[in-house]
């Protein structure tokens, strides 16, 4: 039988309040992993030596880590751009023709979700375009969360089918060229 270490007892009994504890230091997203961060490495301190008080301890490492996030993100969001090389070639080597490129993508998919049924170019759209979680869009239309569920997975299915079926336009002509001149 393996012993229950007292730091994890700690941890299922005091969660909610280290939590609270960051809850006005760190955004509601990150509260979650900083807190199991934090268990994993009072855990691994606990390898090395005892923790007398492990709840003070978690607290001080779940804020501690906190402190620490909020510190590494200000930095990475003042840091300068000193050269335009950093930069992603995408953003730098921006085109014209990249311009007509995205659009014309764009305009594609649009006619895409033109072929699906109202229903289901709602939730789709509200899905994929608004990044909408499907218990919101189903309490927001009145659809179960199957039912949104299956909407969305129809209209993936049917554009990319119609997607797909572009593709395959503009590549067969170039076949059929090239199949020509082989013959000569």
């Amino acid at each position: 039988m393996t012993k229950k270490s007292p730091l994890s007892a700690t941890y299922i009994k005091y969660r909610s309040k280290l939590m609270g504890a960051i809850s006005s230091i760190v955004s509601m997203d990150d509260i979650e992993d900083i807190v199991q961060e934090a268990f994993i490495k009072s855990y691994e301190a606990e390898l090395k030596q005892e923790i007398r008080y492990a709840r003070t301890y978690m607290l001080r490492t779940v804020k501690n880590l906190a402190l620490n996030h909020v510190a590494s993100a200000a930095y990475k969001q003042n840091q300068p751009i000193d050269d335009m090389d950093s930069l992603p070639h995408e953003l730098v080597g921006f085109t014209l023709e990249k311009d007509v490129e995205s659009k014309e993508r764009f305009i594609n998919f649009c006619r895409a979700t033109d072929t699906l049924s109202p229903d289901v170019k709602r939730v789709f759209l509200l899905k994929k375009v608004y990044g909408m979680k499907q218990k919101e869009i189903a309490e927001l239309v009145g659809l179960s969360e199957s039912t949104v569920e299956k909407h969305v997975a129809k209209g993936l299915l049917y554009c990319s089918q119609y997607l797909a079926a572009l593709n395959d336009e503009v590549d067969e002509p170039s076949l059929s060229v090239s199949a020509n001149q082989d013959t000569k």
